[in-house]
C-alpha cells in the first residue's frame, strides 16, 4: 500500500455491558466514545458504569472525568474502590430517562 492510499477500518462493535475498557482505543476517540458508550447505556437502562482508563501518568483519567464533567447525564462519578481497579478506573452513574443534551 503506498503512502497516499489510506486504511480503511471496519466500525468496532462495542460490548455494552457497563464496562467501557479504554486500553484498546486511540485517546483521540476518546473523546466521542465516551459519551456515545453513555448514551448507549442509558438506552439500555445500564446507569451504572465502570470506565477503565488506567493508572499512567493521569492523561486519560483527566480527559475521561473532564468529559464526564460537561455531561448532563452524569450524576455522579469518582474514582473505584481497590477492588474495582483504584484510580485506574472511575465509576459512573448516570440519569435515566430520555436522550439530554451532552452538553452541560
Amino acid at each position: 500500500m503506498g503512502p497516499a492510499q489510506e486504511l480503511e477500518l471496519e466500525p468496532v462493535e462495542v460490548p455494552i455491558d457497563g464496562v467501557l475498557d479504554l486500553h484498546t482505543y486511540r485517546p483521540g476517540d476518546v473523546g466521542v466514545l465516551v459519551p456515545e458508550y453513555l448514551r448507549a447505556c442509558r438506552e439500555r437502562g445500564i446507569l451504572h458504569l465502570r470506565i477503565i482508563h488506567g493508572k499512567g501518568r493521569g492523561a486519560l483519567r483527566k480527559t475521561v472525568h473532564a468529559l464526564l464533567e460537561r455531561d448532563s447525564r452524569v450524576l455522579r462519578y469518582g474514582l473505584a474502590g481497590p477492588d474495582a481497579g483504584g484510580w485506574g478506573a472511575t465509576l459512573v452513574t448516570i440519569a435515566p430517562g430520555g436522550d439530554l443534551t451532552p452538553s452541560r
